[in-house]
This record gives structure tokens, sequence and C-alpha cells, in this order.
């Protein structure tokens, strides 16, 4: 099998070869200029809340924005954590549903304003409070979601913040990395621009937040110099960061969407890049033989299908489940992938504090699995239907239609007969959100989204919650019950460390039993660089910084 998909898989890659040697004289240009090539079909949205999954955070959100807690990339052996960011500490309150954060003084965002506490009362209103003037319903999907329980937020002095959930939850400061904040003064500076012509509020508060996402402004190392959608993003140095540590190294960084593996490889093959995400397996020796460097690492990714728990689904039966967790050769894909990935049997693996022992060991068994399909009444002539949604590319989706067809071909042999539904990314992405009961779905029983799992609330409690039905959150197969709910609370209402990880292997020993993923792969990040590129960090993290980078 291996052999029949990487011929298939490679055979596109002559036009490789055939572009690494058309290199423009331009493109050696010898200016401190880092061009980075994106997995993503469109520059993700620069006005805040970036879309294009968390590639867009990696690079529109982490550069320009700054949230109150960020994660510490800095390190490449040890396991990324959550570290201050505009917030310098927090604590919660007796009751458990207020937390204070002190802020950072001295941070100014790129238009000079100051950065305080109703800044970020502001940009809590911006997603939460359809009160508010800017209120903006298109940044809603891709926050809300991995902030459920926060309600408001107030000023308790200049320097202080009050933040309210709906229920005691621990996991809020790490929920917090994903709200960036977006400079109030520069976006009343763009409604004030809009022409008077439009009368409606919301219409007003649209045209200001397109006229801020075209020239944002943030408080992050990176400030937005040029904005052309679709084509590029140009990047320049904020020389004035309150963190020296991430000071900007190189003056100027350009982003460029190139979803398909073969042309980003060809890209930095012939000199127009200096950095890919994600290149074509089968190039990986021609990328080190032109004395590209390869980086990977371990990162809590998942690569998986996500299961449909509708009526009517054919993943209702937990044997069926079980027969297509065992049923993968997941080291056969690996080699066909040339190492470009992680075996994935849970969302934790063994060894880790949340992984919690479970009695359903998922393993490459094709025997046990057609016994299971054959006990639920399936067989060669006659196989389970399923119909799994995916993308074309896409953040962390690492070579999506090439894994889906090898999926569809292994699960063959234990009676399943998969058809494959491959959409744009982003309207994927947009479609996990509304649920497998949506007419986007288009009838799907899966849907391929891969996921971040640094922390608890992405990578089980907005899968298996109740509370986190679609369109809250991404809980797209409606998958969850009472006991579920209880495992969640406990570890949601655990503030003490070590009895929260126990409370939280207890959550996913079940999840891994019920099994509402077909697990496949954890990503590595791949990317390739320039040996002009220096100080690279590749963390254990889906996130990498290249403020601290310089180049040569």
């Amino acid at each position: 099998m291996v052999s029949r998909w990487a011929l298939r898989f490679g055979c596109s890659l002559l036009a490789v070869g055939i572009a690494a040697g058309l290199a423009a004289s331009g493109a050696a240009a010898q200016e401190k200029v880092l061009r980075i090539a994106m997995t993503a079909a469109d520059i993700p949205r620069t006005l805040g809340q970036p879309d294009q999954g968390f590639e867009g955070n990696r690079f529109t959100g982490i550069p320009i924005y700054d949230a109150l807690t960020h994660w510490d990339l800095s390190k490449e052996k040890e396991p990324s954590v959550l570290i201050p960011g505009v917030a310098t500490e927090w604590k919660v309150t007796d009751d458990k549903t207020k937390w204070h954060f002190k802020l950072r003084p001295g941070v100014k965002f790129h238009d000079g304003s100051d950065f305080n506490a109703a800044a970020v009362v502001w940009n809590v209103q911006k997603v939460l409070d359809k009160a508010a003037p800017h209120f903006d319903p298109s940044q809603v999907g891709v926050t809300v979601s991995r902030m459920p329980t926060l309600r408001s937020a107030r000023a308790v002095d200049d320097m202080t913040v009050e933040l309210t959930t709906s229920e005691p939850d621990s996991f809020l400061p790490i929920n917090l990395s994903n709200l960036f904040m977006a400079s109030p003064a520069h976006w009343d500076a763009k409604l004030k621009a809009v022409p008077a012509s439009a009368t409606d509020p919301a219409e007003r508060a649209k045209q200001a937040w397109t006229a801020f996402a075209a020239d944002p402004s943030g408080s992050g190392p990176f400030k937005v110099t040029r904005f052309v959608p679709r084509e590029r993003l140009e990047l320049a140095a904020n020389a004035t960061y309150w963190d020296e540590k991430r000071r900007p190294k190189i003056p100027k960084v350009v982003l460029l969407p190139l979803p398909e593996a073969n042309a980003r490889t060809a890209a930095l093959l012939s000199g127009q890049v200096d950095w890919i995400e994600a290149p074509a397996p089968d190039a990986l020796d021609q990328i080190k033989s032109r004395g590209f460097k390869m980086y990977q690492n371990a990162q809590p990714h998942v690569w998986p299908w996500q299961l449909s728990f509708v009526e009517g689904s054919p993943w209702l039966d937990k044997r069926v489940r079980h027969a297509a967790n065992l049923c993968i050769n997941r080291t056969e894909l690996k080699e066909a992938l040339n190492g470009l990935m992680a075996e994935a049997y849970a969302t934790y693996e063994e060894g880790h504090p949340w992984n919690g022992n479970p009695s359903f060991k998922i393993k490459y068994d094709p025997a046990a699995a057609k016994k299971l399909m054959t006990e639920a009444g399936h067989s060669a002539a006659k196989p389970l239907k399923v119909k799994v949604q995916a993308s074309a590319s896409g953040s962390g989706q690492m070579m999506p239609i090439p894994m889906n067809e090898y999926l569809q071909q292994a699960l063959k042999e234990c009676f399943f007969d998969v058809e494959l539904d491959v959409i744009e990314w982003n309207t994927l992405f947009t479609n996990w959100r509304q649920g497998a009961k949506d007419a986007s779905a288009r009838g799907s029983h899966a849907i391929n989204v891969s996921y971040a799992a640094m922390d608890p609330f992405f990578g089980m409690v907005r899968f298996t919650s109740t509370k986190t039905f679609p369109p809250v959150s991404n809980n797209w197969g409606f998958f969850g019950n009472d006991e579920f709910d209880k495992l969640i609370a406990d570890a949601r209402t655990t503030f003490e460390d070590k009895a929260r990880d126990e409370a939280l292997a207890r959550l996913h020993k079940r999840i891994v039993e019920e099994a509402p993923f077909v697990w496949v792969a954890h990503d590595v990040g791949p990317r390739a660089m320039s040996p002009k590129v220096k100080g690279v960090v590749q963390p254990q993290s889906w996130f990498i910084d290249f403020a601290t980078m310089s180049m040569e």
C-alpha cells in the first residue's frame, strides 16, 4: 500500500525539479527580509482575531498582537507552558467565577495609544457585548468558541481588570491566550473616517473593522506595513516592543499564502521564499541536499477524524468506532510521509499526566477490527458507508488528500466504504463550528479537522461537553452525556494542579474508551528554511516565534 500511495503522491514533484532551476536573479537579493510560505490559501485575518485556524494565531495573531497570557516558545526540549503576556499576574477570587488580572505598565499600541484596563474591557466587548458600538460578529466564532465561559470584563483601576465567568473555570488563563488586544483608539479613528452616508451603527462598525484590518494596530513585536488579500502581508519590526527578548532582529517579514505542498517546496528551492511550512514529504532529500534546514518537533496537535453521534450516524455503534481505530497502520502511514508525523493512539499518549491508562488500547490489529465489524453486521459484501468531510490543504492539515485516501484504502480492508467530501480549508473550519446537523456538513458522518491539544479545553472539553454543542464550540459530532459533563466539571472546578491533572486523566481515559475520534497522527510541525535564517527554536508547540530569529 505504501508504494502505491507514494507513487501517486510523488508524481507531481517533477514540477518541483523544474521550478528549482528557474530562480529569478532578484530572488537572491541579500536584503534582510524573511519570506514565509504558509499552508493557508489566504492571509489570515489581521483585525485582531485571526481565522485560518491556529495558523492564523501563529502568523497574524502572535506577531502583531499581545494577549493577557502567552505561550513560552523559547524552549525546544521542554513543553510550552503558559507565561505572563500583557498581564503580569492573575488570581481567582473566593467565589471562583471572578478573576483579577494585573496589567503590564508601559505597553503601547502601534498607533502610540496606551494599553490599560479599559482596552481589555473593550476587547472583551468586541466579541461578547452585542450592545457595544464596536461589537464585531465576524470575530465571535473564532474567539468565543475558544473561551466559552467568559461573560464580562470590568476595569477595577487603570491597570487591573476583573473578568467574570459563567461558572468556576480553572482553564480561563489558558483560554485567554487567544484573545488578542487591538487598539481601541485606532478603531475609533477608523470609525470617525467612515462616510456619513453610512448611518446604520452596525454598518458603520463593520466598515471601521474593515479599515482597521487593512491598517491594524496591536501591541505585538511586528507592525503591518502592507496587506494584499490572498497575496501577501508585510510586517515591520516594532523597535519599541515592551519585551526586549522578543524585540525583532529581522526588520521585515513577508507572509505568502501557498496552500499546495509542491508549490511551497518549489518556492523554497528556487529561492523565492526562505521558510516553508509543511514541505512535500518526498522532496526532503532534495531540500536537505540543497543546504536547506529541516525543523520538526513533537507537538500537542492531533490529526483525526471527529465522528458524528447524530441520529442515523454509522458511528453510533461503539464496535464500529473501535474497529476504525484498530484498522489503521499508522507506522506505514508515517513511512509514506517520510517521517513527517508521529503516530497517534490517543490525544495524550502514554507517559503524559492526562493519559489515564484507557482500557481500550488503540493499535494496528485488522483481525480484531474485522471481528468487531462482523459482530456489528458488516462484511466485504455489505460494507458500512461513511462520508468524511476534509480539506485540500490548510493549517495543521498536513497532507490531507493523500492521507485521507490512505485511510480510505486502509478501512476498505475492514469493511468500510469511505466517501471523501473535499472542500476548501477555511470553509471546512467554519463548518466545524456549525456541526454535523447543519446543512454545511452535506450529510457527512465525520470531519477531518486537526486540533491543538496544549490545554484541556482545546484537547478534550470542547469535543465532549454537552455545553459545547454547535454553534457554541467545536463539538461537531454532538458527543456527550451526563457522565462526561461531570468529569469535565470535576476538572474545571479544580484549581490545584496535581488534583486537576488527575481529574483530566479520568476524563481522557473515558474519551479514548468511547472513541469519539479516529486518532491517526500527531503533527510534528515540519518546516524547511534557508540556512540564512538563524536563531530558530522549534518549540514543542503548534506555534513558533520568529520575533527572536535573525537573518544573515
